[in-house]
């Protein structure tokens, strides 16, 4: 398929989407929701932006983008309300619609009711994921990479200094090798042409979540696996010695929360309120909190952050 012939198709399903949202009544804009008095905020439990911490028979919500959003809720005056997803049904509950991409086409899915405002939990900002969705300004860096189990013997590339380059040294060494993939999210192997490398790409249940992949990989399920900036420095503290990162998949991404595309008022609230927080120090205290390795690998991502809000 031509790049031509992709964004005409990316063109129409997006005119579909407007069209359906325009008929959906559980959906609203910034007055909406200070009139109902509550902010929906759909989430996937994934890495440290939304996950649960158990407290004897109870459960505690707890992540970065929990803080963030629940920091937005109370800055508009209203409650907030955490909406759980998963990866195959979370732009869904957005949108009204659920759509998927697949040999660089959108598909439409299921029609379902519109359950929250935004979405928030890591979301990487993708450029078919902007055909049906809008995104803040971005909050965090981000790239997906390949992780493998120290005992195998993929072994990790020496950096060019040209991340395409690295990329297409570590496609050439997953030939006939079994790397774990996830649709739907930013693991998705059509996403980084996984099928055309010769891999042998394993997908999991729709049941599994992003932070089961390397205990996937731990059980044997998969020699390797794709995996994001967040969840790999995760990962590398809790399994430390047991896996090793063999080099980037993707170019350099980022992340933001995703909002209907007939709610820009709270979209523009939001990166007002995202703004704010910058310049108090809480996001970076945040940050800090949860990702605490993150300067290590993505300090030039802040400093610039830092300088674009003066």
């Amino acid at each position: 398929m031509s790049v031509k012939t992709i964004k005409q198709t990316m063109a129409s399903f997006a005119i579909g989407v407007a069209m359906l949202l325009s008929t959906q009544t559980s959906a609203g804009d910034l007055q909406d929701i200070k009139d109902s008095g509550v902010l929906r905020h759909i989430g996937v439990p994934y890495a440290n932006f939304v996950s649960y911490i158990d407290q004897g028979e109870m459960q505690t919500l707890t992540g970065l983008d929990v803080d963030i959003v629940k920091g937005f809720a109370k800055s508009l005056g209203v409650r907030y309300q955490y909406i759980p997803a998963q990866w195959n049904n979370v732009v869904g509950k957005l949108t009204g619609q659920q759509v998927a991409y697949k040999d660089a086409q959108l598909m439409l899915g299921e029609k379902m009711p519109i359950e929250g405002d935004l979405i928030a939990n890591g979301v990487t900002i993708l450029e078919w994921r902007k055909e049906v969705i809008d995104f803040s300004n971005d909050y965090f860096p981000s790239a997906v990479w390949l992780v493998a189990r120290t005992d195998s013997n993929l072994t990790p590339i020496t950096p060019t200094g040209l991340v395409e380059n690295d990329i297409k040294k570590v496609k050439a060494l997953i030939n006939g090798r079994e790397v774990l993939a996830m649709e739907h999210s930013c693991l998705d192997p059509n996403l980084y042409n996984l099928y055309d490398t010769g891999a042998k790409v394993i997908l999991p249940d729709g049941q599994r979540r992003l932070n089961e992949m390397v205990p996937a990989i731990m059980k044997n399920d998969a020699e390797s696996t794709l995996l994001d900036v967040a969840d790999t420095l995760i990962a590398l503290e809790k399994w430390p010695g047991e896996i090793k990162v063999i080099g980037p998949i993707s170019e350099n991404q980022k992340m933001a929360v995703a909002f209907r595309k007939d709610s820009p008022e709270l979209r523009a609230a939001f990166n007002q309120y995202l703004n704010s927080i910058k310049q108090d120090g809480t996001y970076q205290a945040l940050v800090e909190k949860y990702y605490p390795s993150i300067y290590y690998f993505y300090n030039d991502y802040f400093l610039e952050d830092s300088k674009k809000d003066i």
